[in-house]
């Protein structure tokens, strides 16, 4: 499966050959995906709104673009300006997520998936289920006046009062094209719809977008509970793994602090078993907070978690603050 996965990101991202032998099946793609929401927009399919405003956090391409990160971000700075946000998430990955349920700091990331668990431990309410629009409606009577769906822009049977497009600054829209000839899920066209996109760093932004990156500053032990700063580890060599969609990120980012990292890139999501975090000697091992969720179950002495906050560039996010609440109030005197 990994040669397919690199076979594939050679051809979206790289200059692997084999997309345009794919172009057939990117069309007949892009023909269901268009159909199929031009079946929503029919009222064909199932749809509705929870009552409160919704706004998608998602991404036009396969794979992580650092969109967990933003809607943690924008949930606290909601909390801070007096809203009550809720996340809803599919939880991919996780055993539930049929019926709508509530998930804890703490619960077990098997069972709702790597980044509901991040964000229930970032002190947001958060909420997994298959069906979106069942799990707003979940949201909604447990309080929420804002719900925040992580993922799900493509996700047409929950409607939506504001769109964010989160763009991977570093990769951008790959080749531009369609999966399977290329990684986007919709035509690039479809940013246009959006009411902002927000870039994960600026390399290949669209005119216009908001540019953050995910700053990293400290390490803490995930047995010890230690805290120290990164640059405190540049004495020795260390570990550096991440399951995460663009693990060269978060490798790129700790050499750029000094250190001198062995890197070990796992899939995104990716399942952790008893050995796949020991290397053979006993360097520390950094891992990103999405990975530090699914590694309590083992030996953690050697195990630092590198948590990461999104950076704005200039006045870029509190533009972004600025749009989403504008148009919450707007919905809000609306219903009123």
């Amino acid at each position: 499966m990994s040669r397919i996965a690199d076979w594939a990101q050679s051809i979206w991202y790289g200059n692997g050959q084999g997309a345009l032998a794919l172009a057939p099946l990117e069309w007949l793609f892009r023909g269901v995906a268009g159909a199929r929401r031009k079946a929503y927009g029919m009222g064909l399919f199932r749809h509705g709104h929870p009552g409160a405003p919704v706004i998608v956090v998602g991404n036009l391409t396969v794979g992580g673009a650092g969109k967990t990160p933003l809607v943690i971000w924008l949930g606290q700075n909601l909390q801070i300006r007096g809203w009550k946000p809720a996340v809803v998430s599919r939880g991919y990955g996780g055993r539930r997520g049929g019926e709508p349920e509530w998930v804890e700091p703490g619960s077990d990331p098997g069972d709702f998936g790597d980044e509901p668990v991040l964000i229930a431990e970032a002190g947001l309410p958060v909420a997994v289920g298959r069906d979106r629009l069942a799990a707003a409606e979940f949201v909604r009577a447990g309080g929420a006046d804002v719900i925040l769906s992580d993922d799900g822009l493509q996700h047409y049977a929950l409607e939506r009062d504001l769109e964010i497009v989160v763009i991977d600054g570093d990769r951008g829209l790959g080749n531009g094209r369609c999966l399977p000839a290329g990684p986007l899920r919709e035509p690039a066209a479809r940013l246009a719809e959006a009411d902002l996109v927000v870039c994960n760093g600026s390399g290949q932004c669209p005119p216009g977008g908001a540019v953050y990156s995910l700053v990293i500053r400290i390490a803490r032990g995930l047995e010890s509970g230690e805290c120290r700063p990164l640059a405190s580890f540049r004495d020795q060599p260390v570990h550096a793994a991440a399951g995460i969609g663009n693990p060269q990120r978060f490798f790129t980012a700790l050499e750029e602090a000094g250190l001198e990292i062995s890197r070990h890139p796992f899939p995104d999501h990716y399942g952790y078993r008893a050995g796949d975090l020991s290397f053979g000697d006993d360097l520390p091992v950094l891992i990103t907070s999405k990975d530090a969720v699914k590694a309590r179950a083992f030996d953690r002495s050697r195990l630092w978690e590198v948590p990461a906050e999104c950076a704005f560039e200039n006045d870029d996010g509190e533009r972004v603050l600025n749009t989403v609440e504008a148009r919450l109030r707007e919905l809000v005197a609306a219903a009123a």
